[in-house]
This record gives structure tokens, sequence and C-alpha cells, in this order.
């Protein structure tokens, strides 16, 4: 029987601490082992050709060839553990861009490459925003699965009002003329996918639709009154309804977006918050490394799942 206190803790997957951070990876011989068995766990594959029958070890430590000559120009092509990874042709050791990446993994609202750079020492800030960044375009799903169930559908705007900037930055745009579009889609109790899109139009919505909803499995289709998605029920046949935010409405029975739009404040509460200011450039790698975060919030191993990916 739990006490009154016991049921009022909040609830969260617990997921590598610092303490064990420490004890696993004491040195560079422990974070080699750790990739090597998070990257090949069913054997050394070639990172050109992808075959393993091919490949066999040689005297030099973590080093490897494959005798394929479709992947070779005169000798066998000798690689590296971390050959075609995120890390290769860098010079910092694999500790410490495990750590940097623990930092990412458990700060809910990220962490700014200039706290990166205070903590790891690094040289400059820039070679903080470069691993952070490569670590962010790591942060993907190779095995994407289209969303199904009670789906939501929501937009959003990133970037400040023009009223409160600085009066010679200030550009006279009403509405959100001058902001980045971002769209995106969340299956109740599940996972998230957005991107940044250039215009909130309806055939840029609807390409989206169609691209990460499973029309076969799909129950419900929930939206806002934005113009960009009528006629999903005629044109894309999909069980759509909308709530009337305008009008005052958020929630009737099943339809709302109030999921998604959680996952949109989560979003800019760290970009206000941590990294004040994202450029358009590097949008879609903060928008990856959220989303990493969110469908990741109950993978006990999650430091294991992006090391996979890198």
């Amino acid at each position: 029987m739990k006490t009154k206190r016991e049921k009022h803790q909040p609830k969260f997957t617990v997921q590598m601490t610092w303490p064990q951070f420490e004890r696993i990876f004491p040195d560079e011989e422990a974070c080699k082992n750790y990739l090597f068995s998070h990257r090949w766990p069913e054997g050394v594959k070639c990172p050109r050709c992808g075959k393993s029958e091919t490949v066999y070890k040689i005297a030099l430590p973590w080093k490897w060839e494959c005798a394929n000559k479709d992947c070779r120009k005169g000798n066998a092509y000798r690689f590296s553990l971390i050959a075609g990874t995120i890390f290769e042709n860098t010079k910092y050791p694999l500790r410490t861009w495990f750590w940097v990446l623990f930092l990412i993994l458990t700060s809910k609202k990220g962490i700014s490459a200039l706290q990166i750079h205070r903590m790891i020492e690094s040289g400059s800030y820039s070679t903080a925003f470069y691993m952070c960044h490569r670590l962010r375009a790591a942060m993907n799903d190779p095995e994407f699965r289209q969303l199904m169930g009670i789906v939501e559908i929501d937009e959003t705007y990133m970037g400040g009002r023009d009223a409160n900037r600085h009066w010679d930055k200030k550009r006279h745009i009403r509405g959100t003329g001058d902001k980045i579009p971002v769209i995106g889609a969340i299956a109740r109790k599940g996972n998230v996918v957005c991107q940044m899109i250039e215009h909130a139009d309806m055939p840029t919505m609807h390409r989206f639709v169609n691209r990460v909803v499973d029309k076969d499995k799909v129950e419900l289709v929930a939206t806002d009154e934005h113009s960009g998605y009528q006629y999903l029920a005629r044109w894309q046949e999909l069980p759509h309804e909308t709530v009337n935010h305008r009008g005052g409405e958020y929630v009737r029975g099943l339809v709302h977006t109030n999921t998604m739009e959680s996952f949109w404040s989560l979003l800019k509460r760290g970009i206000v918050g941590t990294y004040h200011n994202v450029s358009k450039k590097y949008l879609p790698l903060y928008l990856a490394e959220f989303s990493f975060r969110f469908n990741n919030r109950h993978e006990p191993d999650i430091f294991g799942k992006a090391i996979a990916g890198c």
C-alpha cells in the first residue's frame, strides 16, 4: 500500500546516472569496448561494403581490413573502430565525446555549447559547438514507423516577436511572416515527428501527414482549425476532426492537440531558456535532439541507443 507521499512522487524512467557513467567508462579502452558492442553487436562489418565475411583482424589494436575487391583500391581496405562514425577525424578522445552526449541526453531542455565548452575545457567555443551538432545529427530513428492510433498534428512558429526586437532590428512584419514554421505529429502516449517547413500551406501539410500517418491503423487525426488541414478526410481519406482554438474550444471528447502542444512548450522553453537563439540553418538539428529525447523518455538505455546511431 503506497503512502500519500509516494503516490505524488514524480514518475520517470531510471536512466544512466553520473556515478554509473564514471563506473562504466573509467578510461578510453572501456569506451572503445562499449562502442564496439553497440556498433557491431553481430560482428565487425566493413563501413564501405557492409559485409562481415570479408573482414579480418590485423595486428594493430582496434583495426581491421576488408578483402572485398569492390571497396578497395590496390591493397585491402583498412578501417578502425571509429571509421564511418561521427567520432572519425577528431582529436578528442571517445570519453570526452561520451561525456558530452551524456550531458545532452540528461538535460531535459538541452545544454548550450557554451556550457559544454566550460565543462570539457575545449580549446574554443566552436569546438564544443561542432561536437554538439555532430551528436545531434546522429540522433535519428533509422527504423521510422508511421504513427497510428489517435494522432495529433499541429504547427508552430520559431522566432521572437517583432515588438520585442531592438529598434534597429525590427522588420515591421505582422503575424508570423518572419518566423520559421515547424509542423509536428504525435501519437497519443507514443512518438513525435517534427520537421521545419518553408511554408505552412495546404500542399506542404498534406505531404507531411501522408508521410507520417499510417492510414490503415490510424483511428483519429486531431488538428486545430488551420486551413492547411482542410480536406484531410476527403483527399487523404483520414478520420479527421478539428478543435476551434479561435472560438475558445480546446477539448471536445478525444479531439484535442494538447499532447503536441506540450511538446512545443518543451521545445520552446529549451530554445528560449537554454539556447536563446537558434538559426534556421541549425534548427533541424535541435528538432532531432528534442524529438530523440522525447521518443526515448521511457528507454532505460537511451545512451546506448544514441551510441548505436553514431
